[in-house]
């Protein structure tokens, strides 16, 4: 019997994307890898998505001692292992990636567009904002969700559609909203 091939690999990140170095890929794989095994999930897990009320199968690398000792901070690993999955789970679902990480205080984490460098100068078609638990309830995670796509209200003025993502470690679950 052959093992089920994995609908997102936390590995992909280190490909690179117009917005993410392959070394930063590598990072937000780590931090997600950590996440994960600090939860005791085995590789691959099912990815369960709130609204779909379906599951995605999440590969990612074994977490080492040395991973897990770069990443002990949990509240920062939590943030950067989030957006990894985010920045995979609104590529397989709307075919736009990271683009441009935004500035401080625009509402949002990422811009989001074609994955095409040829249009990369007029290539910002939406936001994203993405928020990670490390394990919460699930009045925790539905609370996270319209705040985070509230939030993105502070730049509505670019009338662009707003992805908010969060991902919650303890369960594995994600959420996609958009507005």
């Amino acid at each position: 019997m052959s093992a089920a091939t994995p609908d997102l690999d936390l590995s992909e990140l280190e490909s690179g994307m117009p917005a993410l170095t392959s070394a930063m890929g590598a990072v937000l794989k780590e931090a997600a890898a950590v996440c994960l095994s600090d939860n005791g999930h085995p590789t691959p897990v099912p990815l369960h998505q709130k609204r779909s009320s379906g599951s995605l199968l999440l590969q990612w690398p074994p977490a080492t001692d040395a991973m897990k000792r770069t990443y002990n901070d949990m509240q920062r690993t939590t943030e950067l292992g989030a957006c990894g999955i985010a920045i995979l789970v609104v590529r397989k679902e709307s075919g736009l990636t990271v683009v441009e990480q935004s500035r401080k205080g625009t509402g949002f984490d990422y811009w989001l567009g074609p994955d095409d460098d040829e249009s990369l100068p007029f290539a910002k078609k939406a936001r994203l904002e993405v928020s990670g638990i490390l394990k919460g309830s699930n009045s925790q995670f539905n609370y996270r969700v319209k705040q985070k796509l509230e939030q993105t209200k502070a730049s509505d003025s670019s009338r662009l559609e707003a992805y908010a993502v969060v991902v919650e470690f303890g369960r594995p679950v994600v959420e996609v909203g958009k507005r």
